[in-house]
């Protein structure tokens, strides 16, 4: 087996791979993240990717949750006491990953779209190993302005990416760090934003960081305005967009803590907009003025 090694956001995981197989370097919006393979270092999880025959049964899967976003769908349950996915796309499954409890060592195997199951099984991976140690994998796009990142959430939809784009092209130094799938942490108290390999249907795969300056819970509105929220609002703001097993105690309770942990120590907005350039404007002014 051959061994790599990524780093995302501080926590490092490895993807082991028979010898002669190619997929991890297909992969190469990891690169930004990839260390040497010959570094001794503590990892969250170690996922294995083996061939078909040498899979175990699935025999007697309970399916549990089904999430399907745009002909992307994955399937989760167990199978005995171990979680189980499975990653499709269009219909057809992608990847198979059983995984044990501890969410520490996983196996998977790749069908038809094989670049795609191994992506979803990272990504699902490093959600469910990092869950216990205040981090969150968020569904946000993410720019950076002076130092800082400014987070933006909302249903699909909603217009995220617009906004960042509104970012982009009005207000002079922002950059993207991640427009789909960044990770925040808390680190000394204090929460700071990553950007990720997971970005969405945007190419940005940046191995940046910046402390939160601000996240702001998007809403389309025939107008712009936009509030500070504090206690149980920011709380329920924060929620929806992370992403994570809530059905497995242990998990749940982990975000829980981080969700609260943000809520207190990350300014929280609700934002009504429009998708124009004065949104944008009363967004930066308003959150870059309290931090």
């Amino acid at each position: 087996m051959i061994r790599q090694l990524y780093n995302v956001a501080g926590h490092c995981f490895a993807v082991n791979v028979n010898e002669n197989d190619r997929i991890v370097s297909s992969l190469t919006q990891y690169e930004p993240f990839r260390m040497d393979a010959s570094c001794d270092v503590p990892t969250v999880f170690e996922l294995d990717v083996v061939e078909v025959s040498a899979f175990p049964s699935t025999e007697g899967f309970v399916e549990e949750n089904s999430q399907d976003d745009d002909g992307s769908e994955i399937v989760s349950g167990h199978v005995g006491d171990s979680p189980f996915f499975e990653f499709r796309i269009r219909g057809a499954a992608a990847g198979r990953l059983l995984t044990n409890t501890a969410y520490n060592h996983a196996l998977l195997t790749t069908l038809g779209e094989r670049e795609y199951g191994l992506n979803c099984s990272l990504m699902v991976m490093y959600a469910l190993s990092t869950a216990r140690l205040q981090t969150a994998l968020f569904h946000s796009s993410v720019t950076s302005y002076q130092g800082k990142g400014y987070m933006f959430l909302g249903k699909s939809g909603t217009g995220k990416s617009t906004h960042s784009s509104l970012w982009l092209r009005y207000i002079e130094g922002t950059e993207l760090m991640n427009d789909d799938n960044p990770v925040v942490r808390i680190i000394d108290g204090q929460p700071w934003v990553f950007g990720s390999p997971w970005s969405g249907k945007t190419p940005c795969y940046r191995n940046v960081k910046a402390p939160v300056g601000a996240i702001v819970r998007l809403r389309q509105a025939p107008m712009n305005e936009i509030r500070r929220l504090k206690g149980v609002e920011a709380y329920a703001a924060l929620v929806p967009a992370i992403s994570g097993k809530r059905w497995d105690k242990a998990l749940a309770d982990g975000l829980h803590e981080t969700e609260n942990l943000l809520a207190q120590r990350a300014h929280v907005y609700h934002l009504n907009c429009l998708p124009d350039e004065d949104a944008a404007r009363l967004c930066m002014e308003t959150v870059t003025k309290e931090d």
